[in-house]
């Protein structure tokens, strides 16, 4: 999950703790990653769900109207109180109804 959201190659990663003065190859960086990535990325998931669950959680529909090769289209967006996109839709037809159905957003 941090490798999505921060995205650094094993080199780059090897490259920054060199700076840092720890020597590591990229196969270590690997290795690590591999072993305790999916702890990590659970935990993550862990604390957003706590924090969805609250009832500060909110979030809201945005309409932005985009071109696309010179044509209108709209581009729908799911943004949550802190102004994270959820998820987006692009779609020819301004069809509110159409999005709701496709999104899994609840």
């Amino acid at each position: 999950m941090l490798y999505v959201r921060f995205p650094l190659s094993l080199r780059n990663v090897e490259d920054l703790l060199h700076e840092r003065g720890v020597d590591v190859s990229h196969e270590t960086v690997r290795f690590w990653w591999h072993r305790f990535g999916p702890m990590f990325a659970a935990e993550i998931k862990k604390r957003r769900i706590e924090v969805m669950k609250s009832s500060r959680w909110r979030w809201h529909l945005d309409e932005v109207f985009v071109k696309i090769n010179g044509e209108r289209h709209y581009l729908w967006r799911a943004v949550d109180h802190d102004g994270e996109v959820l998820e987006s839709f692009v779609t020819k037809a301004r069809d509110k109804t159409a999005w709701f159905c496709q999104s899994k957003i609840t």
